[in-house]
């Protein structure tokens, strides 16, 4: 899904009276703090500079890797979706893709930074969304309830104790569907693991991009995560020192179903590789994690052939 060219628009006309070179600064800080993934509970962003280097440079990012991972989430899952919580919603791009990607106009954000609500209250507005901001830290308790939960590039930000606690009083909030997003790392994926394992103890079906709710078919080495291209505005190239007019967000993501889930039976963990009347694919099935090669007698060539990693197959 691209990104609403409302929230570009309302971006560059916030970034008019700013300093771009001070701008630029505070988009680099955010980045090395993103790869630090410290899990020492402090957000990333809090001044405003820095919250408008944010939604310049990371809301792109998050709005295309949620709607990408919601996408992949309700292939495999039957309910309707009433209600939306964004948890940690930040400057609300999980919730915006959650919306334009369901919907559904019940839509709450939990988030701690007055001023990442001051913020995410003004992109609602441009979007025409009447949504409710509240003011909470998440590390103490999430306070509403909503059919589909979202918890985007928060996770990495606590400890094992308090992440493994929050994955709790999520699983709780959400009446029907869960979707946590985070980075497309090692760590993160370490992370995600984790959490797959406790969802699946509580009850909860695993609804995507697992195939099963069993042990992970990937050697320790290896990671599983997804990409989602996200296009570059002119200040966004600009903020970052970069040429090329998209980046590819890499990212990991769990969804996990209190009922109605159908996970697929196989998922394309790789680039498909495409050769003179043969596709090559790498598929995580139930229970192993092995390559795949179709040809142009397979029925299913065609489908291999349009295919993309995250892709049902």
């Amino acid at each position: 899904m691209e990104f609403p060219v409302q929230l570009r628009n309302k971006i560059n006309s916030l970034m008019e009276s700013e300093d771009i070179r001070a701008l630029a600064k505070s988009a680099e800080t955010l980045s090395e703090r993103y790869r630090d993934e410290r899990g020492d509970g402090k957000r990333s962003v809090s001044e405003r500079r820095d919250i408008l280097a944010y939604a310049a440079v990371r809301m792109p990012a998050t709005f295309a890797a949620v709607s990408r991972a919601l996408e992949l989430a309700l292939e495999c899952f039957d309910g309707e979706i009433r209600s939306i919580l964004d948890v940690g919603a930040g400057t609300g791009a999980g919730a915006i893709a959650a919306v334009l990607t369901t919907d559904c106009a019940d839509v709450k954000c939990v988030e701690r930074e007055p001023n990442m609500i001051a913020l995410g209250q003004d992109f609602f507005a441009c979007m025409d969304i009447q949504g409710k901001w509240i003011r909470h830290d998440i590390s103490q308790g999430i306070p509403e309830k909503a059919d589909l939960v979202i918890c985007s590039y928060c996770m990495n930000e606590l400890s094992a104790a308090r992440r493994a606690i929050a994955v709790a009083e999520l699983a709780n909030a959400a009446n029907k569907l869960l979707l946590i997003v985070e980075p497309g790392t090692p760590n993160a994926f370490s992370n995600i693991k984790q959490m797959r394992g406790q969802l699946a103890e509580s009850g909860l079906t695993i609804a995507a991009p697992c195939p099963n709710t069993g042990d992970c078919p990937l050697p320790e080495s290896d990671w599983c995560h997804f990409t989602a291209r996200a296009a570059r505005s002119r200040i966004h190239k600009q903020l970052k020192g970069a040429d090329v007019p998209y980046e590819d967000e890499k990212f990991c993501f769990l969804a996990a179903a209190r009922e109605n889930a159908r996970p697929c039976t196989g998922r394309i963990l790789r680039r498909p590789f495409i050769e003179t009347g043969k596709i090559t694919l790498t598929v995580c099935s139930e229970s192993a994690v092995s390559t795949r090669l179709v040809t142009k007698k397979d029925p299913r060539f065609k489908a291999a052939r349009k295919s993309n990693t995250g892709d049902k197959f």
